[in-house]
């Protein structure tokens, strides 16, 4: 098998199990309780939250505990709009934010709240000027995500954090597909609240942080019991919590060298591709992307075939986010870009890690240029662009 959809989830590092192991079997305890089984679980819980608190520059008083990226996204929204929707009930983000973070929008516009979608360019990345622009005295939240889940690219985060804060306006970021890939430091970003998830490097899945910047007014979200500072009730995942610490522990570890690997690998797959398989389009910015993302269109084929194909010879990729990969919907995120219907349902995104190889990697280009040249022999549409050709 050759897995290529590390977007959706990774796999779960040895070393994450085996820091984790303890604490289904041994270290079990409620880590609200006064005993010593059960204070083993809130010290190592208190551990894991210095951990990954100091890999993003942050202090441990500011980073909560949730179920997932999803759930943090939710809380940032929600709880940002109702905390101070006295000053206004005006949100920017953007048209290609994951749908946690535009559900929860769509939400909100139906309780009085008013949203502005930005555009974004070709590349997918947000025009400040137009950022600016969008900004009014009752504007609250700026949301936009770090980088995009979809075709990788990275948004200049430090300059929006730096409008946000210069006009007084709160700052959140979907960083669920950058944390652990990419350096970030939340106050050189100006960022007062950053969603992240464990199993997008190489941890558990059921498990994410919502970083909330010391001072502000954000409500609980969970109600119910005073964990989380009292802010998110609910027994705490002591595992996974502590696999999450291991993971960013060795996310930063390994984060320059498998930067490089992966950089290397994806430049060299794109070049291949875009060689040796005609009518194609990279979608997301050629440099400013995660360094395992590649995504391109292919004219004339499904996406949704080519997967299938793929899946057959032991390859997996997916067609766009892992949410929505079930919908027969075009990506929202490529539409946004600009692309035709049906060079959207033509996408397919291939996400590395640092276990892939080279010699992986031709065996990709080999089938997919057979597979895309095989559903293209059969697509009437593709004849009909061949004969124009010849006219």
């Amino acid at each position: 098998m050759i897995y290529l959809d590390n977007a959706a989830t990774t796999k779960t590092a040895p070393e994450v199990v085996e820091a984790m192991l303890p604490y289904f079997t041994e270290m079990y305890g409620n880590p609200s309780a006064i005993y010593s089984l059960g204070s083993a679980g809130k010290k190592a819980i208190n551990e894991a939250r210095r951990t990954i608190a100091g890999s993003i520059g942050a202090g441990p008083e500011e980073i909560y505990f949730t179920a997932g990226g999803t759930e943090a996204d939710n809380w940032a929204v929600k709880a940002a709009a109702e905390s101070y929707s006295e000053k206004g009930k005006h949100i920017i983000t953007t048209k290609i934010e994951h749908h946690a973070v535009l559900h929860t929008c769509e939400y909100l516009e139906k309780r009085g709240y008013e949203v502005t979608y930005l555009d974004v360019d070709r590349d997918g990345i947000v025009d400040l000027e137009a950022l600016k622009a969008a900004i009014r005295p009752d504007t609250i939240l700026i949301s936009v995500m770090f980088a995009n889940n979809e075709i990788g690219s990275i948004e200049p985060i430090g300059e929006i954090g730096a409008i946000a804060k210069e006009r007084g306006i709160l700052f959140h970021t979907d960083a669920v597909q950058a944390f652990g890939q990419i350096p970030v430091n939340v106050d050189e970003l100006h960022i007062d609240m950053l969603s992240a998830s464990a199993h997008k490097l190489n941890g558990p899945k059921g498990i994410g942080m919502l970083y909330i910047r010391g001072g502000l007014k954000i409500r609980s979200f969970v109600h119910g019991g005073a964990q989380e500072r009292n802010r998110r009730a609910g027994t705490e995942n002591v595992p996974g919590i502590v696999g999450y610490a291991a993971a960013v522990q060795r996310a930063q570890r390994l984060m320059e060298e498998k930067g490089r690997r992966e950089r290397e690998l994806r430049d060299y797959l794109i070049d291949r591709i875009e060689k040796e398989i005609p009518y194609c389009r990279l979608n997301g910015h050629r440099e400013k992307r995660l360094p395992g993302n590649v995504n391109f269109s292919f004219r004339f084929v499904e996406g949704e075939s080519v997967l299938i194909m793929l899946d057959m010879k032991g390859i997996c990729a997916s067609s766009g986010s892992a949410c929505t990969s079930g919908s027969l919907d075009p990506s929202h995120v490529l539409l946004a870009l600009g692309l035709k219907h049906e060079e959207a349902h033509g996408s397919l995104r291939m996400t590395l890690s640092e276990e892939n190889t080279k010699e992986e990697m031709d065996v990709v280009v080999e089938h997919l240029r057979q597979i895309v040249g095989r559903l293209r022999d059969m697509s009437p549409l593709y004849e009909d662009f061949l004969k124009s050709q010849k006219v």
